[in-house]
């Protein structure tokens, strides 16, 4: 496994929000953390990276312990997108190239513009390179920061609700790509979601998370309807296609 979670725990002041939490992600797996809102699911995902500071428990990282490396060093491991960015006067190009910024030493490096230039083309930003971030919608300065994380070429990617501002053709063609890059990298991707049924059709496995805690941990052969009902208090029916549930409100 690449990344692992050993028993963590956070408050808030002093209202807890995750209570002993364990899990890990190997190379080349997509880790999907379900829920309804309020559970903790993006609270997870930034004390996997140190973001927040976990009141209790440890990360770990190719066996290190991740509060024990630098700021660099993570960044250099994981890259991580928010569900919201704030819009800024740079460009978009500038904003990817920040993606190398935990690599570069004095000055970036051809090696640096190759990777921002071949990261342009894959998320088909190319065309919008010069344009600056304050001039583009909510779904396109997501997709430029989902660009910039895999422009830093981490090891682990942390991704907080990656397709929430995204027309269902871009939320496809994005988690089309994270899963080619997961595959192809392999790398170890963990996305917190609220689509089932996206979720269903391109992670590997799931947490489904209730008050705080890990209600279930399974793959897609283990979700269930009662297992949705208990957790989002929904009834639903699960129909398959191509071996993948398919998630159905009744």
């Amino acid at each position: 496994m690449v990344i692992r979670v050993d028993n963590i725990c956070f408050e808030y002041k002093t209202r807890p929000v995750l209570g002993g939490i364990d899990l890990d992600v190997s190379r080349g797996e997509i880790l999907s953390i379900m829920g309804p809102n309020g559970v903790g699911k993006s609270t997870l995902l930034k004390c996997m990276n140190l973001v927040l500071k976990p009141t209790k428990g440890t990360v770990f990282v190719d066996d290190s312990d991740l509060s024990d490396l630098s700021k660099r060093e993570i960044a250099q491991r994981i890259s991580y997108v928010s569900q919201r960015t704030e819009p800024s006067k740079m460009t978009v190009f500038d904003a990817v190239l920040l993606g190398r910024k935990p690599h570069i030493d004095w000055q970036a490096s051809g090696k640096d513009y190759n990777i921002v230039d071949a990261a342009l083309k894959r998320f088909d930003l190319e065309k919008m390179q010069l344009r600056r971030i304050d001039e583009m919608s909510g779904g396109e300065i997501q997709k430029v920061s989902i660009c910039r994380a895999v422009a830093q070429e981490p090891t682990i990617i942390l991704l907080d609700e990656p397709t929430s501002s995204l027309d269902l053709y871009n939320q496809i063609e994005i988690l089309k790509i994270i899963r080619n890059i997961t595959d192809g990298h392999q790398t170890a991707t963990v996305m917190t979601m609220h689509d089932l049924n996206l979720a269903l059709r391109f992670a590997d496995k799931f947490v489904f998370m209730k008050n705080g805690e890990i209600y279930s941990a399974c793959d897609a052969k283990g979700v269930t309807s009662e297992m949705i009902e208990e957790i989002y208090g929904v009834k639903v029916h699960l129909e398959y296609y191509n071996g993948i549930p398919h998630v159905i409100p009744v």
